[in-house]
């Protein structure tokens, strides 16, 4: 086996000096680690087991030059193996002439600190003369020492590797891979992994379990440079650092004295490299003496050191994770502050209402203390306020700043129109000392090139604004201005919206004789822009009564004029004319002799007349003008489609209407709704669907049912299918359920109809209740 130093110590991912890849000098190392297996022979003489003969293999597992003597007895030259039964053994063998063969023995050779342990299979044969007469015994064996280390190596090396890849505590990894080392080591040895800092400049304590606390807290930090030590050097050169005797070395001057009370004298050093060839660390091996390194030493030190830069890569990436996911998160939070914030400034159509709610919303996510202040009537009024306890509240809402002042942050933030942060109390008059302000953030509100306001955050304690408060806060204070200034030309908007849509709707579900009647009415989007769906009912003569149930092309004020025309039509012509496809024919005529400024979209529309039947229950006669087909629910099965064809109306001028009739029983209902129900989708992007709907309708109800039991049936499996993502399209729903004659169970119709009514039913949260007209 050779000693020495190599001269060139490759990257990982670079050749060695020789020429060889990475992959042949780790099979080196392997080599050099595990070695080849050597025979033993020594020739015994006499009861006295006197050597006689012996190979240079016998004599270097012995103990070497020391114990290479022959002419003695070997309980003379090796005393330590009478304790361990050796010598009775060899006794024996002589004694009955009978060999004897031993497998994995273990034997401690040598005495004292010294000693070394070591395994062998061995065999002693008894040596006879010409006439049988045993004369000696001839030991032959083979040690088995390093196959042993390297099954262990292996094992522990595998262990390892096992950790990293469970992603194991990154610093139980190192100082297991330590200690796993120092036990290996046939003398007693100490390891120590340094870490390379991010700079590329210092090495932080990694591990070191066996060093004195002392010693690893004074290299904690020393620099990598030509000279620092074995590690510093090691760091710098990139190469493996040998320092056989730490007292006479001249990288040790500055450390001399600390490795002389740690009790160490010699130190290995071999750098810890990446895959890229960049630097990660060291790997240092100790000795209590001065000792130069064997090549089974180095190579022991370069497998761990590998083993040590897939760990701390490893680390390096769950760390950069960590981090990517922490900054992710930071940023999710904030995005979230700001969208919860922002929803919370528009959810309140009043402009102080407004400003309050931006106070409230920055305590105590951005500062303990918050005020806001604007320009009203040439003055500076301060409008909210917000703290976490009432009285720094009413302490802050006390101070009112001084417009023109120029000692006061918000008279120079108002007339700059430039953010101010500073970490100390405001200069102007104010309550700073009993609030304990320690700094403040001042922040205007602009209202496009013009300032109207600010908003003024106040830190105590140790608490300071940082360049990422004050952009998460001028960000703020954007949308909040931008949210105040819309305040009240939003509400007139949608105040104007809301009521144009209440004169397109019924006010509330009449009352029919012979039947229930429960609504439903969902605006998408946010309330600006009256909806294209409609539905309305009204009385007619001898006790019948007309409904419909439509849908116009497009949204606002175009769709508001068509769906009031098509209402006003309907209503004007009905007492007119004998049936229902006359009332349609009519309307139809209406869409298409409206002016062309009034709109040009077609309509989609069932329109219908019932009558309250002999007996319970009602007879309807239906036209279906391009609609969905309706709903009829019977309670024997999922609800079926009425299939009364009809082109949409506002395109043809004669379209062919027929008239569908239907009789619905008592407890029997008719479903009227628009497409913006069934084309609802999830977050999958996929459809309510008219069978989902129809399946609903049959399982989904009591039995009997009332028509505002279809509604809330409807509206609860609408909104649990498609959950917290909004509607794209209006949805409406009219739903008229046929009950019973009042001598045949007045009591019970009088309960469906008490028991909820339509502004009560229970629809999923942030939906309107079914029968709303909103």
């Amino acid at each position: 086996m050779t000693t020495g130093v190599p001269k060139q110590r490759p990257s990982r991912t670079g050749q060695y000096g020789t020429g060889r890849t990475t992959e042949g000098a780790a099979e080196e190392d392997l080599r050099a680690l595990f070695g080849q297996s050597t025979a033993v022979f020594a020739s015994l003489a006499g009861p006295a087991h006197m050597v006689e003969a012996a190979n240079d293999a016998f004599f270097a597992a012995i103990g070497g030059s020391e114990r290479a003597r022959t002419g003695v007895p070997l309980g003379e030259l090796m005393p330590e193996l009478a304790e361990q039964g050796f010598l009775a053994l060899l006794d024996k063998v002589y004694r009955t002439g009978r060999p004897y063969t031993g497998r994995d023995a273990r034997v401690l050779l040598g005495e004292g600190p010294g000693a070394r342990e070591a395994f062998f299979d061995f065999t002693y044969e008894p040596r006879t003369d010409t006439g049988g007469t045993v004369t000696g015994v001839r030991v032959i064996g083979v040690e088995t020492t390093q196959v042993k280390h390297a099954q262990r190596l292996t094992a522990e090396h595998r262990a390892l590797l096992e950790q990293i890849a469970r992603h194991a505590p990154f610093r139980q990894v190192l100082e297991g891979m330590a200690r796993v080392i120092e036990d290996l080591a046939p003398e007693e040895l100490r390891v120590s992994v340094l870490l390379a800092d991010a700079d590329g400049r210092r090495l932080r304590h990694g591990a070191a379990p066996s060093l004195p606390a002392f010693y690893n807290e004074a290299i904690d930090g020393i620099a990598m440079g030509e000279g620092v030590g074995s590690c510093g050097t090691a760091a710098y050169r990139r190469q493996t650092v040998i320092v056989s005797d730490i007292a006479a070395h001249p990288f040790w001057e500055d450390f001399r004295d600390l490795a002389n009370a740690a009790g160490v004298a010699a130190c290995w050093s071999t750098p810890i490299l990446a895959r890229d060839g960049s630097l990660l660390g060291t790997f240092a091996m100790y000795h209590r003496v001065p000792r130069a390194p064997q090549e089974t030493d180095l190579a022991l030190a370069r497998m761990f050191a590998d083993t040590a830069a897939l760990a701390i890569e490893r680390h390096r990436a769950e760390q950069a994770r960590l981090a990517a996911e922490a900054r992710e998160k930071a940023a999710r939070a904030d995005l979230a502050f700001l969208l919860e914030t922002s929803t919370a400034l528009s959810a309140d159509l009043d402009y102080a209402q407004t400003l309050r709610r931006l106070a409230a919303s920055c305590v105590p996510v951005l500062a303990p203390l918050c005020a806001v202040d604007i320009i009203d009537g040439g003055r500076v009024r301060r409008v909210a306020t917000a703290a976490a306890t009432h009285e720094d509240e009413r302490f802050l809402a006390s101070h009112i700043p001084v417009y023109d002042a120029d000692d006061d942050a918000v008279a120079r933030v108002m007339a700059t129109g430039l953010s101010e942060v500073a970490r100390r109390a405001p200069t102007g008059p104010g309550p700073w000392q009993e609030l304990k302000v320690t700094g403040y953030l001042c922040v205007p509100l602009h209202d496009r090139d013009r300032v109207f306001g600010t908003l003024t955050l106040l830190s105590a304690g140790e608490r300071t604004f940082d360049g990422h408060t004050v952009a998460l806060a001028e960000e703020l204070a954007r949308r909040a201005a931008l949210a105040a200034l819309n305040a009240r030309q939003y509400t007139q908007r949608v105040a104007l919206a809301r009521d144009l849509q209440a004169g397109l709707l019924l006010p509330q579900a009449p009352s029919l004789p012979g039947a229930e009647v429960a609504t439903y009415y969902h605006p998408a989007g946010e309330g600006l822009d009256v909806g294209g769906d409609f539905y309305d009912a009204f009385p007619l003569k001898d006790g019948r009564w007309a409904f419909m149930l439509g849908d116009v092309c497009g949204r606002g004020a175009v769709a508001a004029t068509t769906t009031a025309l098509v209402r006003h039509t309907a209503r004007a012509v009905a007492p007119l004319l004998p049936g229902p496809d006359a009332v349609v024919h009519a309307v139809n005529q209406a869409l298409l002799d409206r002016p062309d400024g009034h709109g040009t979209g077609f309509v989609t529309l069932v329109y219908g007349h019932l009558t309250p039947a002999e007996g319970g229950g009602l007879d309807i006669d239906l036209v279906r003008a391009g609609h969905t087909f309706p709903l009829l629910i019977d309670g024997r099965g999922p609800a079926r489609p009425v299939h009364a064809e009809g082109p949409l109306i506002g395109i043809a001028a004669d379209p062919h209407l027929p008239v569908h009739h239907l009789r619905l029983e008592p407890a029997e209902s008719l479903l009227l709704y628009t497409d913006g129900i069934t084309e609802a989708r999830n977050d999958h992007r996929q459809q309510f669907s008219e069978e989902r709907l129809a399946d609903v309708l049959g399982r989904d109800l009591p039995t009997p049912h009332t028509a505002q039991d279809v509604v809330a049936a409807l509206t609860q499996a609408l909104h649990a299918f498609t959950g917290t993502r909004g509607i794209d399209d209006d949805q409406a729903a009219l739903v008229l359920t046929a009950v019973a004659a009042p001598h045949e169970g007045s009591g019970a119709r009088e309960r469906g109809r008490n028991a909820r009514q339509p502004d009560e039913a229970p629809p999923a949260p942030g939906a309107p209740a079914a029968g709303d007209d909103a």
